[in-house]
């Protein structure tokens, strides 16, 4: 078999492996940098600049904002054929040391936004490998601010697929390698999500203790100052993930404050998968205060707001909507919902 077809298989392998819940040990990121080895260097460049570099974050940020409105399952595809035509083989070449680390920043960040992508859009596996490949290339970059936004990515995952535990253990090896100074941004997130792996776990005095950390650090950051990939740290952000955790321990009273809030900035910023996830926390805080009618109504919103994003993750939050509606299906209201929620995950599948 030629290198080339080797390498072939070698990536097919990684593109369907499973989420490995084993891989978030330290050793098991080794491995992953040899798929750096398998990406060709025929196209692009011989050697670039900064002004190339500066088009590589320019990149980062439009597919960033794609995945924020659109949802990771609508332009993860493209972005990663420009990862892996363009990007990641400019790594194999020789740069002025400046540039090269700028490369490997910029490589990072771009690792880590298909990576995130790939989550929202339910492929675990990719996922999981992407985010890996993204703290090494940070690693090298020496860059620990955005090593620790990665972790944090890590953490929202394993906590999504049920690891709580190993979601804190990420989440505060994150807050061991930042400063309040190098993101105010990603450590206020890297707090939320220490605060969501507690809610899990059901514990809730420290979860509270996290989400109030968590507001005390996000009312120092400066939009202004922070990087590019903290940009969707905001209000509606923040304040949806502090609602989860709350909707996790079944406190409505404080899942409705903060889910409120964060629906509303959604909304006003046209955020649908944002504002999905948060309608979807205040109908589960409405079923918690025995109000059916109201939770079946918010449901039905969150069903016309996933049908505006390409999101595995918001189709996930109405399949959750629905087996918590279940005992209730004879009501007229959760009929309604029902039915809207069949039809599209039916166009879905």
């Amino acid at each position: 078999m030629s290198n080339h077809r080797e390498a072939g298989v070698v990536r097919r392998n990684i593109v369907k492996a499973p989420f490995v819940l084993a891989a978030l040990g330290a050793p098991s990121r080794d491995w992953l940098l040899a798929t750096l080895d398998e990406t060709s260097t025929e196209r692009g460049p011989r050697q670039i600049g900064m002004r190339q570099v500066a088009g590589i974050r320019e990149m980062f940020a439009l597919f960033q904002e794609l995945d924020v409105m659109r949802g990771g399952g609508h332009a993860r595809t493209a972005l990663v054929e420009y990862m892996q035509s363009y990007v990641l083989p400019l790594l194999k070449r020789e740069h002025e040391p400046d540039v090269q680390q700028a490369l490997y920043e910029a490589a990072a960040e771009q690792s880590y936004l298909v990576g995130w992508m790939a989550y929202d859009d339910g492929e675990h596996g990719i996922a999981q490998r992407y985010l890996i490949q993204a703290l090494r290339l940070a690693q090298a970059a020496n860059h620990a601010a955005l090593g620790a936004h990665v972790l944090a990515g890590m953490s929202d995952q394993a906590n999504l697929l049920g690891h709580p535990r190993e979601a804190l253990m990420l989440a505060r090896a994150g807050r061991r390698g930042i400063t309040d100074g190098d993101s105010p941004a990603c450590l206020a997130d890297l707090h939320i999500l220490e605060a969501r792996a507690h809610a899990a776990l059901g514990e809730s005095t420290p979860a509270a203790a996290a989400v109030a950390k968590a507001e005390q650090t996000f009312a120092r950051v400066d939009h202004d100052n922070e990087p590019v990939w903290a940009k969707f740290i905001d209000t509606p952000y923040m304040y949806g993930e502090a609602a989860h955790c709350f909707r996790d321990l079944r406190q409505p009273d404080d899942t409705e404050r903060f889910a409120t809030e964060s629906a509303e900035g959604a909304r006003q910023q046209g955020r649908a998968r944002r504002a999905a996830l948060s309608h979807a926390a205040l109908a589960t805080a409405d079923l918690d205060r025995a109000d059916v009618e109201a939770a079946a109504t918010r449901a039905t919103h969150v069903v016309e707001l996933a049908a505006s994003v390409n999101s595995s993750r918001t189709l996930e939050t109405v399949k959750d909507l629905q087996h918590r509606l279940k005992p209730y299906a004879t009501l007229p209201e959760v009929r309604h919902f029902t039915t809207r929620a069949t039809e599209l995950l039916g166009l879905a599948a």
